[in-house]
């Protein structure tokens, strides 16, 4: 972990630490000591399915590749991934790298061709989001008052993934746009590497091939409708049930809708890529719009606390308890800024 993810995570604590203060840390522990440990086990137990179920659909995705590898393989793999997501300010998307990476060395497959897996899957868990994300803002416009400002940044954080997201399967699809993207990262390479760049000029259009070949497979096979979209969106139905077992625990009374809206919303937060798994944004976007949903502030904020050591520091602690199996050169070489030339030769001694 870098200083910069460190005074991160500090500024993060210590804006969730503010917000608590505010809202009475005695009444947040008074409301810690009346919840409902039963409803807080179920909240852990339909983290650990959410968990199962991203390695379920990663595993659909490879398998569609030629990428064969179980579920007890992926499973520890996923929460590495979920881990460096959340330490790192790279909008929740810095563990990807790494999950290819930890594939490619395991089982021996090109890293283009793991990566393209990994990709697809969080395209394939972008979409339901998005479409969430959508009716949140609309259901939200509603039954909140919105300032424009916000409004504005929701709507323009919402387009900025659609247009990603269009413009990856675009690459993928369209040969030309592809020969253009390929171009355009010559470009760099031949500004940055003025020498001896032959070589790395023909791995990267080696690795661009390789993974719009993987992506095209992918895009193209029924069983992504069929299977591997419908479960992403039953994933974020899992992700809402956690977050509702969370808030009954507490004795709140609230609509699943509600939770969901704000639930959604605070992910949407969760993804700007500044704070590590949207430490402090999400959280005070949570207790501020369950208490304007009606649920007194000590419940939300101690809803919310709870909420996050499952979701967030859960996977946070199994993962990174996890990575020393790996090798903790898994994170320097790839989170923490080694270049994809050192990583492509890296793969291919191993």
């Amino acid at each position: 972990m870098d200083k910069k993810t460190i005074i991160f995570f500090a500024l993060s604590i210590v804006i969730l630490l503010v917000m608590l203060y505010f809202v009475g840390i005695d009444e947040v522990l008074n409301a810690l000591k009346d919840a409902n440990l039963a409803l807080i086990a179920l909240a852990i137990g339909l983290q650990f399915v959410s968990f199962f179920l991203y390695s379920l659909r990663w595993k659909i995705l490879n398998d569609i590749a030629n990428l064969e590898c179980d579920i007890p393989k992926l499973f520890p793999i996923v929460l590495v991934g979920l881990a460096v997501n959340n330490i790192t300010p790279s909008g929740r998307g810095g563990g990807e790298p790494v999950r290819a990476y930890i594939l490619s060395r395991e089982k021996d497959y090109p890293m283009e061709e793991t990566f393209a897996s990994v990709v697809a899957d969080r395209a394939l868990d972008t979409f339901p989001f998005v479409v969430l994300a959508v009716l949140t803002i609309i259901g939200m416009t509603i039954s909140f008052d919105f300032s424009p400002g916000l409004l504005a940044l929701m709507v323009g954080a919402v387009i900025a993934i659609v247009i990603i997201l269009i413009l990856l399967i675009y690459m993928c699809v369209s040969p030309s746009f592809g020969m253009r993207v390929d171009g355009w990262i010559i470009g760099l390479v031949r500004r940055f590497y003025k020498k001896n760049s032959q070589e790395l000029e023909d791995k990267i259009h080696n690795v661009i091939k390789g993974f719009q070949d993987t992506m095209n497979m992918v895009i193209h096979n029924r069983k992504v409708m069929y299977y591997a979209l419908p479960l992403s969106f039953i994933i974020w139905v899992f992700e809402i049930l956690r977050v509702y077992a969370v808030f009954l625990a507490f004795g709140a009374s609230v609509s699943p809708v509600v939770i969901g809206e704000v639930f959604i919303l605070a992910s949407l937060a969760g993804m700007i890529p500044l704070l590590p798994g949207g430490l402090g944004a999400v959280d005070g976007i949570m207790i501020v719009f369950y208490s304007a949903a009606g649920i007194s502030a000590s419940i939300s904020a101690a809803a919310t606390v709870i909420e996050r050591l499952i979701s967030f520091w859960m996977p946070t602690i199994l993962g990174m308890v996890i990575l020393p199996y790996y090798g903790s050169s898994v994170l320097d070489k790839i989170s923490l800024g080694s270049d994809s030339k050192e990583i492509s030769d890296e793969s291919e001694d191993e």
